[in-house]
């Protein structure tokens, strides 16, 4: 139907409408299909209110977060992003041996840096994004069996 492509925090999302019945509609959003409902209750909005333009403040570091336990994806042994980001760097190459707790790869998500941990021992069986990806919630990272 209709075709978009929005930038959220510097990601780019191509995104397309491709069904919409009553409160429900079919998107996708790079290349993953996902079923929304849609409301339709409407809501009153506050007059817009003029904003004042301030310097930003300088930022000298990046914050880091550790994330341990990523959700399961459909594969049981797929490790998964906790939330849309980019990846910065993955530190694991398939058919390396790691171990739970292992430092798998860092996503950039709200100008954090998150470590995503192995959840268990095994060896990498298949790397499904590289630096400079751009991933969403649940999109599979890294597979270890």
């Amino acid at each position: 139907m209709e075709k978009f492509i929005f930038t959220i925090n510097g990601n780019k999302y191509d995104t397309e409408i491709l069904e919409i019945n009553d409160d429900k509609a079919q998107i996708q959003v790079n290349g993953i299909t996902y079923n929304v409902e849609i409301d339709n209750t409407k809501k009153k909005v506050a007059s817009p209110v003029a904003r004042v333009a301030r310097p930003a403040a300088a930022q000298t570091s990046t914050a880091t977060q550790t994330i341990v336990k990523p959700r399961a994806a459909a594969n049981d042994n797929a490790i998964t992003a906790p939330l849309p980001g980019v990846i910065l760097d993955v530190k694991v190459n398939v058919g390396d041996t790691v171990t739970a707790g292992q430092h798998l790869l860092t996503l950039e998500a709200m100008k954090m840096e998150n470590k995503i941990d192995s959840p268990k021992d095994g060896v990498v069986k298949s790397i499904a994004k590289h630096k400079g990806d751009s991933v969403m919630e649940g999109d599979a990272l890294i597979v270890v069996e």
